[in-house]
């Protein structure tokens, strides 16, 4: 079936390998066309044609393709039929397109699970206690109670409403129950038709101001469910929570259809303000979540009017977007965001699925780019609960990092580029089917693994970190990225240019081999000097060193699938013990989930992003002078990586 639009210059297009067909007009791009019906093509830049990776070859029918789009096509190239997608326009003749393995945008490695804090036994409704109460306790942002009301009479003729908020208290305590105005509505024939039976939902994010969002008829306090939701960048993550339990019914996750929009952040904020606009991002991010809540529910066995809180946690950029903010000031110097705290907001407004009177909460952030995701990291690893001086690092196109203890927190974010996400690289690939993930170099022969035991595709992040250190130790490579070994049979040179083959192409499924360039290399130890430099600027600012580091906690997708010798080896982690260095998973989610379920961690995760002082490291001279010094593997300072130079001196 088509996806059909209007005008008399339509046209059809079918879309290989898939066999789909879409309906499209002329002067339309195959992207355009593409993305509306569903089909995934990849695209690094959001469509502004500078990346080249959604080359598509025309089976059938003619095209007209930009002058922009031929810098990314040889004379071979086009001679078979090869175009790229977002610079190439539709005329007036049906067509067939097929669309490469390579360029079809596939499902990620989504991480879904965390290593964190757990919650203690459910306790009763308390007075305010969070300045003692650690985030594990448990007291979720909505309760739901049940109460049969006894009838009004001559000598009880209390109204409806304070009726309900006389019982309460005999359940609340001492807490004072305000009421939104729309319980109102229809409140008098609810209790009536139910014989005074009736269910409260009460929102405890402020204890000092709880207020009843829903009045229910009968008993339905054992329906009472949250989500939270992990809204990141590239995949999207909810869980669903019982409220009156704790439990994780069902976890979801998915690829953000907003990449085909851009696979990054800054690609995204131009579409948004661009040619573009922000409906489509904001659809994008509302529809990706809701069908993850409609898959959740459908397994639980319930309704999604079940849901009565949300709690979302992502970077600036991707609040603004799901929020249907405007995020175009981010980007441009002194990157003011519209706000980095969020009131709460009906779920209905946002367009979630969940009950008409849902709240939903995103995890403020912290600047423009140290965001909500961040902050909720640091609640789920604990670490500004205790004494003890820890690292925490999020990996990605911007590197986050936050340092700091109980007493006090210092953050800031440095832009990698898409190195780790396997962008830049001749052969680089997102942690999808087909990447290769961890090599070994055992002598002459290259051992590798991919995701889903699946032929070679390319390469992604971690397997770039693996053959780097690998090619170290095997002097292959100098400490400057150089080639040095050309009589390796894994090395050859490629239009002058050196690199190492990881998989011929009579391994791979696209027929051409996997390699790892001279300048992959020199793009990803840009990469990992600007995360080191960061965290290094930070302690240096503190009059501290790596050493005194009793504890990093590597965060996110990439920190998961890390060899962390291999990371100290190219100088991504510093050298400290190795049992400091520890992954804790999406905690993100976690932290997310932890502020849904315990009043007292929302507030500190308010307190945390509070409490986090951030520095732009763009102003800090310093930073340049530890870039610099960190553009070698591991670094120019040997003294701060022993264990590396001993294994340089020594071999393996």
């Amino acid at each position: 079936m088509g996806v059909e639009t209007t005008g008399m210059s339509s046209v059809k297009i079918t879309f290989q390998p898939s066999n789909k067909t879409v309906t499209a007009e002329r002067g339309e791009t195959i992207f355009e066309a593409a993305s509306r019906g569903d089909i995934n093509i990849d695209n690094l830049c959001g469509g502004q044609g500078v990346c080249g990776r959604c080359r598509v070859k025309v089976l059938r029918g003619k095209v007209e393709r930009s002058a922009q789009s031929l810098g990314f096509l040889d004379k071979k190239d086009l001679d078979e039929g090869f175009a790229i997608a977002c610079r190439t326009e539709i005329v007036d003749e049906d067509l067939e397109i097929w669309v490469p393995p390579e360029s079809i945008t596939e499902q990620e490695q989504i991480l879904t699970a965390d290593r964190v804090l757990r919650y203690e036994s459910p306790q009763a409704l308390e007075k305010d206690t969070a300045a003692a109460a650690g985030a594990t306790h448990y007291l979720p942002l909505v309760q739901k109670f049940y109460l049969e009301l006894p009838e009004p009479t001559l000598t009880d003729n209390l109204s409806d409403l304070e009726r309900i908020f006389r019982e309460l208290h005999k359940k609340m305590g001492d807490a004072r129950v305000f009421s939104d105005f729309s319980c109102l509505n229809a409140l008098a024939a609810t209790l009536r038709q139910n014989q005074w039976k009736t269910t409260i939902a009460v929102h405890l994010a402020n204890l000092a101001y709880p207020v009843i969002r829903v009045i229910e008829g009968g008993n339905t306090a054992m329906r009472n469910f949250g989500v939270a939701i992990d809204v990141g960048t590239t995949t999207i993550v909810v869980q669903l929570i019982d409220l009156r339990t704790s439990a994780v019914m069902g976890v979801e996750g998915s690829h953000n259809v907003q990449a085909r929009y851009g696979e990054d952040v800054i690609s995204r904020m131009i579409f948004a303000c661009g040619r573009g606009g922000l409906k489509p991002l904001n659809d994008a991010v509302i529809g990706t979540i809701n069908t993850l809540i409609d898959s959740l529910v459908q397994k639980a066995g319930i309704s999604s009017e079940d849901i009565y809180c949300l709690v979302a946690a992502g970077n600036t950029t991707m609040t603004h977007l799901l929020l249907g903010l405007e995020p175009c000031a981010i980007r441009i110097a002194p990157y003011v965001p519209t706000a980095t705290r969020f009131p709460r907001v009906s779920a209905a407004r946002v367009g979630l699925h969940a009950n008409s009177k849902a709240v939903l909460h995103c995890v403020p952030c912290v600047s423009s780019y140290v965001g909500g995701d961040i902050a909720a990291g640091v609640l789920a690893s604990g670490m500004n609960d205790q004494p003890q001086l820890s690292a925490l690092i999020d990996v990605g196109t911007n590197g986050e990092i936050v340092v700091g203890n109980s007493e006090w927190l210092v953050c800031c974010s440095a832009s990698a580029g898409p190195a780790f996400e396997g962008g830049g690289a001749k052969c680089g690939m997102r942690a999808v089917r087909g990447a290769i993930e961890s090599v070994r170099i055992d002598g002459q022969k290259v051992i590798y693994s991919t995701i889903g035991h699946a032929r070679p595709r390319g390469v992604c992040g971690s397997g770039l970190i693996d053959v780097i250190s690998e090619m170290l130790l095997a002097s292959i490579i100098d400490q400057s990225g150089k080639f040095i070994d050309f009589d390796h049979p894994g090395v050859r040179v490629v239009d002058e240019t050196p690199e190492f083959v990881l998989a011929p192409g009579s391994e791979t499924e696209t027929g051409e081999p996997v390699s790892v360039t001279e300048d992959d290399v020199g793009n990803l130890i840009k990469s990992k000097a600007a995360i080191l430099a960061a965290m290094k600027v930070l302690l240096d600012g503190l009059g501290m060193s790596f050493l005194d580091l009793e504890q990093i906690y590597v965060a996110g997708g990439f920190g998961a699938h890390l060899d962390i010798e291999k990371a100290v080896i190219i100088g991504l982690l510093p050298d400290i013990p190795k049992e400091r260095i520890q992954f804790i998973g999406n905690s993100s989610l976690a932290g997310a989930r932890l502020a849904l379920l315990s009043v007292h961690a929302f507030r500190k995760l308010e307190a945390i992003a509070r409490q986090m002082t951030y520095f732009e490291l763009s102003v800090k001279p310093e930073f340049m002078n530890e870039f610099v010094a960190a553009l070698f593997l591991p670094h120019t300072q040997m003294e701060l990586f022993p264990t590396v130079r001993e294994k340089l001196s020594h071999g393996r």
